[in-house]
């Protein structure tokens, strides 16, 4: 297997840097180690001056145990780990575009004009890439997006044991946003802002958001300025997620949670179910197909059901109501940080996961008498 990263190992990406139980449970059978990890056991939700706390449930085979890790550290590991497996790495060769014979991927083109010859492809170059783009794995324009924006603050309580979320900020008459601060164990936090738009939504000040957030939870977390700011865009899903010979991955496929707007933990294992394909040695053509039904089975009736319920967004009626709900009781925290942790099972049968499923039925009829 050749990997080809557009820039070096180690590069940085915009993210949140929160590892999911279900992410740290990914790593795992990857085989990839994170020593610097720092973990984290919960989830913390506040909505205006009411705060709870909830540890990650131990459910669906996926153990209680989440973490903080920057893409920088967690990126190279994953690098790290594929080349000890065998894989060859070849930096600073970004992709420009496939090539096809007779219908039939051939090869990737380099942005330097050398081609690599290849019967399959893996796209993973995170969202609204050209090349993602050019074979239709572009964002859905009738569904949900998200904007964000990330920071680095010092904090005294960097190595806290929970992610916080603030599901609903009140700022200055923007949409409902979600802040959150993510503990790194290192002197410092990730700190960041995002909200849902679709196309037509009014645009919305990040930079001006994130200042407003900072100023919000300073004197709780005890932190300092807010470094150099990061923005960036994320599809909740795509027109195409495979083609012949070929399959996006994780952001390229639209594999975002859109309660939370996370994605490590389906980019992981999107890689690996891709994998997984192309072993049986079949066809690359049938490998593509057995891709999409896999993510088809085993994520889209949880992301499907997570768009509408993200759509909320729109009704802020219908929306309070739905986190009064969820901070109700410790059973619908730890049904809501089971959710916002991605450990539901692929199956969709346990008691949880019938529940969501309801739920989702429920919301549908509301959508379609609005």
């Amino acid at each position: 297997m050749l990997l080809l990263e557009k820039a070096f190992s180690g590069r940085d990406k915009s993210c949140g840097d929160g590892l999911t139980p279900r992410a740290v449970a990914e790593l795992g059978k990857l085989g990839v180690v994170i020593p610097s990890m720092h973990r984290v056991d919960g989830l913390r939700i506040v909505r205006a001056e009411r705060m709870r706390e909830v540890l990650w449930p131990q459910r669906a085979g996926f153990a209680g145990v989440g973490g903080t890790s920057r893409r920088t550290v967690l990126d190279a590991a994953v690098l790290d780990a594929a080349v000890t497996s065998g894989a060859v790495l070849r930096e600073d060769s970004p992709a420009r575009n496939l090539l096809f014979e007779n219908d039939r991927i051939c090869g990737v083109l380099l942005e330097d004009g050398s081609s690599v010859s290849t019967s399959f492809v893996a796209v993973a170059c995170g969202a609204g890439s050209a090349l993602a783009a050019s074979l239709g794995a572009r964002r859905s324009r009738d569904t949900l997006q998200g904007v964000a924006i990330r920071s680095y603050a010092s904090s005294t309580k960097s190595y806290d044991r929970y992610l916080e979320a603030s599901i609903v900020v009140k700022s200055r008459g923007a949409l409902p946003g979600y802040g959150w601060v993510f503990p790194m164990g290192d002197g410092s936090v990730n700190l960041g802002y995002g909200v849902l738009t679709r196309a037509g939504s009014p645009a919305v000040n990040l930079r001006r958001e994130l200042k407003i957030y900072h100023a919000q939870v300073r004197d709780r977390w005890d932190l300092g300025p807010f470094e150099r700011d990061w923005a960036w865009r994320l599809p909740m899903s795509v027109e195409r997620r495979h083609g012949n010979g070929w399959v996006a991955l994780g952001d390229a496929a639209g594999l975002v949670n859109p309660c939370n707007g996370e994605g490590i933990d389906y980019a992981l294992e999107s890689g690996r179910m891709a994998a997984e394909v192309m072993l049986t040695g079949c066809d690359p053509t049938e490998a593509s197909a057995r891709y999409e039904a896999r993510l088809a089975g085993e994520l889209d009736w949880f992301l499907d059901a997570s768009r509408r319920f993200a759509q909320t967004i729109r009704h802020p009626a219908l929306l309070n109501a739905l986190l009064r709900g969820a901070m109700l009781s410790d059973f619908t925290m730890g049904m809501t940080a089971a959710v916002l942790g991605n450990t539901l099972s692929p199956d969709g049968r346990g008691v949880l996961e019938r529940v969501v499923r309801a739920g989702d039925r429920v919301l549908r009829v509301w959508y379609l008498k609005q």
